[in-house]
Parts: structure tokens; C-alpha cells; sequence
């Protein structure tokens, strides 16, 4: 079945942040070899599908502003959100948000977004090796260089944790 592209509408059904023809360009601009590898378009639909389940289910909460309606199936197209002093017309996917999506799905082709996770080793001896792990290194992949991308559109602060203190 045909991928349902999001293209500012706010779908109730669409599926991707960007078309098959979008990444493609993407990638091909940038030499990425393994997304022309992939034999279908079936494949790539299947990658921007999961990449944008990604996207939604990381950075629904994080993102600028607000859906432009309660139906649409994904989290863009967004009323009252600006980027360096200028408001994002909320009738678009804006271009890094389809870059994004593109670069996640390229990393989906060939591995799981994310994965289950366990505890964490803190020592692990099998004959004379030796494998002790960081207690505080994060157990999830960061996909930095696409969260480079995304910066723009997310809330203040939403990259790092943060208190509130509070006197009394």
C-alpha cells in the first residue's frame, strides 16, 4: 500500500513526514549510498514509516507549539511555533523536519530505532577478560547530528533535564 505523506494538511492518516522522492533527493545530495541500495520502494516506505513512529514517539512532547488539529495522525503540521524570530506557517512540514525523518529513516533500513532495553553490566569476567561498564552512560542510541536538525523546532531546555528549585 502507498505511503500517506503528511503535506500540511493535518491527515488524519498520513504516515511519513516526507515522500519517497524526498529522501531519495536527500540522500542522493549527500552521497548516502545505502538509502539507493535499498532494492523497493516498498523498503524505503517501510523505513519513513518507522523513522516518523520514531520522531512521534520522541518528540511529540518537545515540540514548539501545538497540532493544528486534534485528528491529525502526526504531530506536524503545528500552529505557534517561530524559529530565530519568525513564526513556522502551520499549513507545512518545514524541510528539517522532512531532512530529519530522511536521516532516520536511512538509520532504520538497516537497525531498530530503539531498541528494548535491560540492565545495565557493571562487571562482566569470562576467563582473563574484563569488562566493566559506566554506570551513568546512557542506554539508548542519542542521534545527535539529527537532533542538530530538529533544535529549532523544539521547546527551550527540552534537550536536557531540568529542576526547578524552589525556597521557602
Amino acid at each position: 500500500m502507498a505511503i500517506v505523506v503528511e503535506l500540511g494538511a493535518g491527515s488524519a492518516n498520513a504516515e511519513s513526514y516526507c515522500t519517497v522522492a524526498f529522501a531519495t533527493a536527500y540522500h542522493a545530495d549527500r552521497n548516502n549510498t545505502a538509502w539507493a541500495a535499498l532494492a523497493t520502494d516498498a523498503l524505503k516506505e517501510a523505513a519513513l514509516r518507522k523513522a516518523t513512529e520514531y520522531m512521534v514517539g520522541t518528540y511529540r512532547s518537545r515540540w514548539q507549539g501545538y497540532r493544528v488539529n486534534e485528528d491529525q495522525s502526526l504531530d506536524w503540521p503545528r500552529y505557534g511555533v517561530e524559529v530565530d524570530g519568525y513564526a513556522i506557517d502551520d499549513d507545512i512540514v518545514p524541510e528539517e523536519i522532512k531532512k530529519a525523518c530522511a536521516e532516520f529513516a536511512l538509520r532504520a533500513s538497516s537497525a531498530d530505532l530503539l531498541t528494548d532495553q535491560s540492565q545495565g553490566v557493571l562487571s562482566e569476567k569470562v576467563g582473563p577478560i574484563e569488562v566493566t561498564y559506566d554506570k551513568s552512560s546512557p542506554q539508548t542510541t542519542r542521534y545527535k547530528a539529527i537532533e542538530n536538525i530538529l533544535l529549532p523546532f523544539l521547546k527551550a531546555g527540552s534537550d536536557s533535564i531540568c529542576m526547578r528549585l524552589v525556597r521557602s
